[in-house]
């Protein structure tokens, strides 16, 4: 019977075991399917109900210690203090009638009814605590009124010639006076004993929520390793991966694919990485046509972006930016100034296109002085107004105090004669495919560069349209904008001249 019973045993704990076991791995299995987000979620859910638990008990404890605190402080400290007033305040009102018997000076009647005040608002004092406690207050007050009444009666004592009346008084007031120390004694005890007891039961608290809080960060720590191992085991594969390609790509080789096949954020992480790459290869290719001076993209990416423009049927504005007279400073003053020049200007049409502009406007730079913007035709009347208005309140801070106070810079031509060249100013050549129809970048730039010549011919900032429809064989132009540095002749002239 007992072997069949062992064995019994044995087998129904064989099952339970099994049971754990299919129960674990179905767990496990059902983690590791769920994605990181899901994964770190779960694993934080034991951290999250252990950090509620703790914080919970911890308040509650320190509700508790608060409330004690709170007891102590305005129940016992205040009738234990009271209590002592009480006793000091007794003993004064006897010596002072003592004193008026020897003395007789209504002076220290007056001090004798001060400290019954004074009594009289620590009997208050005591009433007034929040606590509702079984102090004899009640009887204190009675026995104090009793008290002033005899010491009133030794007072009065004077003009009785026998001495008979004057021990039984004395007697009376030893006897009321011990009477009312016992009761203020026994009172500021029982308010001890009270501040003992709530001092041992903070210290309980204390202990207890310390000993729990230790309990609960143990729990917390082991469930968090585990939590840890199981996330970390199940990406790191994936992880080492990425950083593998990571490294590959960081040399160049941006058509490297890492082979990542899981289907959580690892996954979706993956595939942004293969688009990464690619944009990488794309940004690599434009770096090479950027400008290391100013940043912006150069003839490629412009072309690129013309041609998207004129595919697209989008009415398009293309504005061609140079400095006008701007190799004689560059001469003048030298390399180094005359990219702080050009840095400037770039950031002048920067800052216009970013104002007026919207994030589908272009701003390229050709080379040296040159500059595109790529915009809507109903913008670029405000952006190269402000951009001539900014140039020409800006570009004299370039010129030394000399130039300035001239009004030009005297330099030699390529004839070897002394000429005087004007201060620089901004010649921008407009042309909108509102009129006219373009079918690739080259023409755009053709009638750009006629357009640009003669907005060269202009004194001071301008910007020049072209106003030229289809088919038109007559060179049409409008001067939009001049600055006021320009002639105020060349302020909206239409000029026509056969081609």
């Amino acid at each position: 019977m007992q072997e069949t019973a062992l064995s019994n045993y044995r087998g129904h704990w064989q099952n339970i075991q099994k049971s754990v076991s299919r129960a674990v791995k179905a767990l496990l299995a059902y983690f590791f399917s769920l994605n990181i987000a899901r994964k770190l979620m779960l694993g934080f859910i034991p951290l999250v109900v252990l950090l509620i638990l703790i914080s919970a008990f911890a308040l509650l404890n320190l509700s508790r210690l608060n409330s004690i605190s709170d007891s102590i402080l305005k129940t016992d400290v205040v009738v234990i203090t009271a209590s002592e007033k009480m006793i000091d305040v007794l003993l004064a009102q006897e010596l002072y009638i003592r004193r008026y018997l020897i003395l007789k000076t209504k002076d220290l009647l007056k001090l004798f009814w001060e400290r019954d005040r004074q009594f009289n608002q620590l009997v208050a004092k005591v009433k007034a605590v929040p606590e509702d406690r079984d102090f004899p207050i009640d009887e204190i007050a009675s026995l104090h009124g009793e008290y002033n009444d005899i010491l009133l009666k030794k007072s009065s004592s004077l003009s009785d010639p026998s001495g008979l009346g004057k021990k039984e008084i004395d007697r009376q007031i030893k006897d009321k006076q011990e009477a009312i120390i016992t009761l203020i004694q026994e009172m500021a005890e029982q308010a001890r004993l009270d501040q003992n007891q709530k001092t041992g039961m903070t210290s309980a608290i204390g202990t207890i929520a310390f000993k729990a809080s230790v309990v609960f960060c143990v729990i917390g720590f082991f469930l968090s390793v585990a939590a840890a191992m199981l996330i970390t085991r199940n990406i790191s594969g994936a992880v080492k991966k990425l950083r593998h390609a990571t490294e590959i790509i960081s040399k160049g080789e941006f058509d490297y694919r890492p082979d990542i096949k899981n289907n959580d954020e690892l996954g979706d992480l993956s595939k942004a990485f293969i688009k990464m790459a690619k944009r990488l290869k794309q940004l690599e290719e434009m770096s090479l046509d950027t400008s290391p001076l100013t940043r912006l993209p150069g003839g490629i990416s412009i072309e690129k972006k013309m041609q998207e423009r004129i595919a697209s049927g989008e009415p398009t504005a293309f504005c061609m930016v140079d400095i006008d007279d701007f190799k004689t400073y560059n001469d003048y003053y030298g390399y180094a100034k005359g990219n702080e020049l050009i840095k400037a200007t770039a950031k002048i049409i920067l800052d216009a296109v970013a104002t007026f502009g919207t994030a589908d406007d272009f701003i390229g730079h050709i080379g040296g002085d040159d500059f595109v913007i790529i915009t809507r035709p109903d913008l670029y009347e405000k952006m190269c107004s402000t951009i001539t208005a900014h140039f020409d309140k800006s570009v004299l801070d370039h010129y030394d105090d000399k130039v300035k106070k001239r009004g030009y810079i005297i330099w030699a031509n390529r004839k070897g004669e002394q000429v005087s060249f004007p201060i620089s100013s901004l010649s921008i050549a407009a042309v909108t495919n509102t009129k006219r129809k373009f079918t690739n970048y080259l023409q755009f730039g053709e009638v750009a560069a006629e357009v640009k010549k003669y907005a060269k011919s202009i004194p001071g900032s301008v910007c020049v349209v072209d106003r030229r429809t289809t088919g038109t064989s007559t060179s049409r132009y409008l001067v939009e904008m001049a600055s006021k540095s320009g002639k105020a002749a060349h302020r909206r002239k239409n000029v026509q001249s056969e081609t």
